[in-house]
This record gives C-alpha cells, structure tokens and sequence, in this order.
C-alpha cells in the first residue's frame, strides 16, 4: 500500500493516542472529520491497523519484573518448532515471543512480579516444555526506550 505524507502523519497521530477523536485528527491534519474517518477506515480495511489497544503499566499490575530468556531447542525438526511455539502461546507471562536466527532459536520476554516469581515460572511452565534444549535469562535493569509505534 502507498502511503501519502498525510496518511504517516494520521498514523504517527494514531500511534501516539488513538483515543482521540476524528475532529481532534481532522484539526491537526486540515483536512475534513469524513476525509480523516475514510482515511482510517481505509487503513484498517487493508491491515496496515490491526487493532487498538490499552498500554497497562506493568508495575500497577505487579508485573514489573521483566526478564528476557533465550530458549534453544534440542532439534529444529517441524514437529518440535510448531509444538513448542503452540506451547508458548499459552503462558500469559510470555508478552512477546520472537523465532531468531543464531545461537539460540527464540527470545521470550516475559513479565511477572519479582525474580521469585520468575522462577517459580521457570520451573513449573518453561521447563515443562518437551524439547527444550538450554536456556539463558537475562534480566531488564531499566527500559532505557520502550514504544510500541512504528516509524512510517
């Protein structure tokens, strides 16, 4: 899909609150509340919006304990890239789960409230995944940048 200097900006304004309403949008980009309404129906009808959705503060909901675990798998066989992957969607502390190239098959960022509850997780869920060959957790001292918008 091409994109015009108006819909990157719409995008960039969306990204940043889309709580906003279409007259807010519309008034910031001159244009009409209809125009900026057809522009992000537009968007949305060829996927370049997925969704919208609530950013939650981790340490409100005692989830500020972050830590980032590399997983390797003891083989890379279809059947154990797909079960695992299956298995991982599962655990609601995985926020992001990502399939990587080199040393090690996948990085998990996972999100609870203190190290004891990471390893209480680690133990009784990670661990309970058939195939797991090593991991190696590192843990988020600080999120020196964390945005979820995506540059146009």
């Amino acid at each position: 899909m091409n994109f015009d200097t108006i819909d990157i900006e719409l995008l960039a304004l969306l990204q940043e609150d889309c709580k906003k309403t279409t007259k807010e949008y519309a008034l910031k980009l001159g244009l009409s509340v209809t125009a900026v309404y057809e522009r992000i129906k537009r968007l949305e009808k060829n996927g370049v919006i997925q969704k919208y959705v609530a950013l939650v503060n981790k340490k409100e909901i005692e989830k500020g304990f972050t830590a980032l675990c590399h997983v390797k798998l003891t083989q890379h066989t279809k059947k154990y890239v797909s079960n695992f992957e299956r298995d991982i969607i599962k655990l609601t502390e995985i926020s992001e789960c990502l399939h990587l190239s080199g040393d090690y098959d996948y990085m998990l960022k996972i999100n609870v409230k203190d190290i004891e509850a990471y390893r209480e997780f680690i133990v009784s869920k990670l661990t309970a995944i058939n195939h797991i060959g090593s991991t190696q957790s590192s843990f988020v001292i600080a999120e020196v940048k964390h945005t979820t918008a995506i540059s146009i």
